[in-house]
């Protein structure tokens, strides 16, 4: 570790300074000698791979990171970036954006992942500095104080919840559609225990399962990719230029600039997810350089796969032409266009793939967000306890019973609407997250000083004005929402979760001052240790 590196801010710090209520220094986030490890108390690489112990990015990783050689490799993490940005709201859901915006669809897309680009960006300038599993959660509690850590840990474990469900009813349906003698209730169930499976063995067992599921998408979209540019030059079989589809039908915007500001609403959620990666790599072997990694190249993928392949289908296909989602999803119907054999089929199992990785990694997510929590006591202590591969079992089980609980309620009582709020109340938690990305960085920027400033080893360009834009763009888009019913129902319905969270605060408040008390009188006199 080099000299620079000791005066970074070390979030994981001795557990009667993470229970206290608030920040108690004006400058938090600036680590004391004792909060973080020298060159001499921690071992080298070699060392650590010699006896067995841990490396100076265990140290800097936290209690909350994996362990020895059960980490992570940079294989595992590059395809759990990839994996957290193409779902099946990329090979089903785009039809819907199509539809609405014309090719301008692609403008949506565009905007929506500058969004997240900006929140990445600040994100990686506070992770490569001082990686933590609990990444965005554990430096809000740092920059803003622990009412901070608990709303945005709590509100993004409610959400990787939702998905969890959300993605195993969609699987458990389409099991049932295959093999209608399962019914679809087993299905889910079926699926859930496969991947709660997988993520309890241990930390390498997820990162395989994500990299196998994660390079079958890749793979489609490649494929995808290549033959639609040869297609759209005219060079495939029974293939013509069509390029004057992205104007022919009525105008590049036929439905008008606000159409495309409507969209990127709905396109921002199909994006949520490439935080993972941050949290992955601070569970890998070489955290910081797997950070600044993700961060600096999440852009150009969400660029390539989500923009490109918006480019290829309404350049191929006139957008008032393709088809509803539900009749035939748009990656179906073009490589139908392509004379690929079989297309449906192959790309039903493309997206059922989309739907298993998504269930996987957002085990993987609700479980270390929900652990992160336990460990600065904003959760049950109990749900902090690791196996010896440090895989947070309690936590792993209590995501997936979480999601289980809200699965059964759909097939149950599916006109109880619980299901459907669940659903909605999720619906803001990505903007909640990027706002909460943005307030923190430039709060921790702001208390840095100079030389601390000059170290970092990746910075947000034009600090604060980027910082202004994300979180403008998302108080913008929360208005759009507004506009109509299906959006006010996700605005309405998810602050009325973070209202829920709010009330139950001065109750985790109170029990946190007792464990600082608690802590206090037990702490031996100075000269007495």
């Amino acid at each position: 570790m080099s000299e620079k590196r000791l005066y970074l801010p070390q979030i994981h710090q001795a557990q009667e300074s993470a229970i206290t209520s608030e920040p108690e220094s004006t400058h938090p986030e600036r680590a004391t000698p004792a909060e973080v490890p020298t060159p001499a108390e921690v071992p080298t690489p070699e060392e650590a791979e010699k006896h067995g112990g841990s490396t100076a990015a265990d140290a800097i990783a936290g209690p909350g990171s994996a362990h020895g050689g059960k980490k992570l490799r940079n294989r595992h993490v590059t395809m759990i970036t990839l994996g957290g940005i193409i779902g099946a709201s990329l090979f089903v859901g785009s039809a819907n954006i199509i539809r609405n915006t014309g090719p301008a669809a692609v403008l949506s897309y565009a905007l929506g992942g500058l969004l997240v680009f900006l929140a990445m960006r600040m994100l990686g300038e506070m992770a490569a500095a001082r990686p933590a599993v609990g990444s965005f959660m554990e430096y809000a509690r740092v920059g803003l104080g622990n009412w901070a850590a608990y709303i945005v840990g709590w509100l993004y474990w409610y959400f990787w919840v939702g998905v969890i469900a959300y993605e195993s009813v969609v699987g458990g349906g389409m099991l049932h559609n295959w093999f209608p003698a399962l019914p679809a209730w087993t299905g889910s169930l079926v699926l859930l225990t496969i991947f709660v499976c997988s993520n309890l063995i241990s930390l390498r067992t997820f990162g395989e399962t994500e990299f196998w599921l994660a390079s079958i998408k890749v793979l489609a979209i490649v494929v995808f990719l290549i033959a639609g540019v040869l297609y759209i030059l005219g060079l495939l079989p029974n293939a013509t230029l069509s390029v004057s589809n992205l104007w022919a039908h009525g105008g590049f915007m036929p439905n008008g600039f606000s159409a495309v500001l409507a969209s990127v609403a709905l396109v921002l959620f199909s994006y949520f997810g490439t935080e993972i990666a941050v949290m992955a790599a601070a569970e890998s072997e070489h955290p910081a350089e797997g950070i600044r990694r993700a961060s600096n190249t999440v852009i150009w993928r969400v660029m390539l796969f989500y923009v490109g392949a918006i480019l290829v289908i309404v350049t191929i296909v006139p957008w008032n032409q393709l088809p509803d989602a539900a009749v035939m999803a748009p990656f179906t119907y073009v490589f139908n266009m392509f004379g690929l054999p079989g297309a449906e089929t192959i790309m039903g199992l493309v997206i059922f793939t989309a739907v298993l990785s998504v269930l996987n990694s957002g085990n993987y997510s609700a479980s270390r967000m929900f652990a992160a929590l336990a460990e600065q006591r904003l959760a049950p202590k109990i749900i902090a306890v690791r196996k010896k591969r440090g895989v947070p079992v309690i936590a792993v089980i209590a995501s997936t019973i979480g999601g289980l609980i809200a699965t059964l309620v759909n097939f149950i009582a599916p006109g109880s609407g619980i299901y459907e709020f669940i659903m909605n109340s999720t619906g803001l938690v990505a903007l909640f997250v990027y706002v909460f990305i943005a307030v923190t960085q430039w709060r921790l920027r702001i208390k840095m000083s100079p030389e601390e400033r000059s170290s970092l080893q990746l910075r947000v360009w034009l600090f604060p004005w980027l910082n202004i834009v994300l979180i403008l763009g998302a108080v913008g888009i929360v208005t759009i929402m507004m506009f109509t019913e299906s959006g006010r129902t996700q605005v309405y319905t998810s602050f009325l979760a973070a209202g829920a969270l709010v009330l139950f605060w001065p109750v985790v408040r109170k029990t946190l001052a007792l464990q600082k008390a608690k802590v206090t009188q037990i702490r031996p006199a100075p000269g007495l240790a």
